[in-house]
């Protein structure tokens, strides 16, 4: 029987919109309606100075200027003007990328079309914890490279990469670099000038803002073409008309971030701490994935033996609690044989075995989860995998002592 329970532990797939930021977003509905592009009267003006405002907004969270920001309709169509904007602009001094093994599927993807055009792509490995060397992007670095793309956090590990350390490369080596900030930006403090990056993609929906709305930042300096041939909305880098109640509710929801940010930090590491130790001692084959400290707060991953990772999802949403898993292959990567599409490639690229990748999970939490919802999850985790391993053939196996996982 279907719970009553509503426990929401998937914030890396979205967030609920905070409602202070739904209130900041309604009057440009059907009262403040104008067209930024509209200067000549009063609603666009208006609206003109809404969308200035909350581009200042969200250059303040990340400390960028805000002729630095360009809305886009989220992170992918950011991260899309990043790199095929960045190529187009003739700025690009070769035919050479880099991007790590565990980037988003809008990057992958994107790498997977350029490679049809022409372009070399090196993929770099990633360690067990799911982190990109610095000195690895160092001898990937060639002369006729065009763009380094390194994620700031992955959404299915956690993992938070040392992009300072990389971009100090970047700078040195002359390369333009762009960042993939979708998981992070919002949850924790990101310096855009302390960082040292050149392109940075944000995405609303990822921190208690509106879904359809992001931001590309383009350090001053560093050129790019428009996608879509249109208009001079954005400066000319993004032709349409602007998403405005999503804009102005992105603006909030950065000052929110901004100002609720260690609040948010600390209340979201105590429920992790108690989250991880309680799994770590009531959950039998369970293995944390990703880095142990350069980690998303609030975010526990894992993976548990002989356990199916899609049967875990369906009993825990019985029992009230949404999470994911990244066993789900959710891609149609062009160019990648069956075997990658039947596992996560962020766990295989850390080395968890394809058949071990189906017992993930990933548990993200946010801003108004509670001790309680913690302690109902890790009263009902025991009993619901111990069925699951009476379930499991693979288990089954273990017991007449021929355990698959062992050979």
């Amino acid at each position: 029987m279907q719970s009553e329970k509503n426990i929401y532990f998937d914030h890396q797939a979205t967030t609920p919109l905070d409602k202070r930021v739904f209130e900041a977003m309604k009057p440009y509905f059907c009262e403040k309606f104008g067209n930024p592009s509209s200067h000549i009267h009063k609603q666009g003006v208006t609206a003109n100075q809404a969308l200035d405002l909350a581009r200042s907004q969200v250059a303040d969270l990340i400390g960028a200027k805000p002729d630095e920001i360009i809305f886009t309709s989220g992170a992918t169509e950011a991260n899309n003007l990043a790199v095929k904007g960045f190529l187009r602009s003739g700025e690009a001094r070769g035919k050479h990328l880099i991007i790590s093994e565990v980037e988003h599927y809008s990057i992958l993807n994107q790498m997977y079309e350029l490679k049809n055009q022409g372009y070399e792509v090196t993929i770099l490995k990633v360690d067990q914890n799911g982190r990109v060397d610095p000195t690895h992007v160092d001898g990937a670095v060639r002369e006729d490279t065009a763009l380094i793309s390194i994620n700031l956090a992955s959404s299915e590990i956690g993992t938070i990469q040392p992009i300072a350390e990389i971009a100090k490369v970047a700078r040195e080596k002359g390369v333009c670099f762009h960042v993939d900030g979708a998981a992070a930006v919002g949850n924790i403090p990101v310096d855009v000038t302390q960082l040292g990056v050149d392109l940075l993609t944000i995405s609303a929906h990822n921190y208690y803002g509106p879904k359809g709305v992001g931001v590309l930042y383009r350090r001053s300096g560093v050129n790019l073409r428009q996608l879509f041939e249109g208009g001079f909305q954005e400066s000319g880098y993004r032709s349409g008309t602007e998403n405005l109640p999503g804009i102005v509710g992105m603006g909030e929801a950065s000052v929110l971030a901004q100002k609720e940010m260690s609040q948010r930090i600390e209340h979201l590491n105590f429920l992790t701490q108690r989250l991880r130790e309680g799994l770590r001692e009531k959950v039998e084959y369970l293995s944390f994935t990703g880095d142990p400290q350069h980690r998303l707060p609030g975010h526990v991953s894992f993976w548990i033996k002989y356990v199916e990772g899609e049967s875990l999802l369906l009993m825990l949403n019985i029992k009230g609690i949404m999470s994911a898993s990244g066993s789900a292959c959710s891609s149609n990567l062009r160019g990648h044989d069956e075997e990658d599409l039947a596992a996560s490639h962020v766990l295989t690229a850390i080395g968890v075995p394809v058949e071990y990748c189906s017992g993930s999970l990933t548990l993200s939490l946010g801003k108004d989860n509670t001790v309680e919802e913690v302690d109902y999850l890790l009263g009902e985790m025991p009993e619901i995998v111990e069925k699951l391993l009476m379930m499991s053939p693979l288990y089954a196996d273990k017991l007449r002592g021929n355990d698959p996982y062992s050979q």
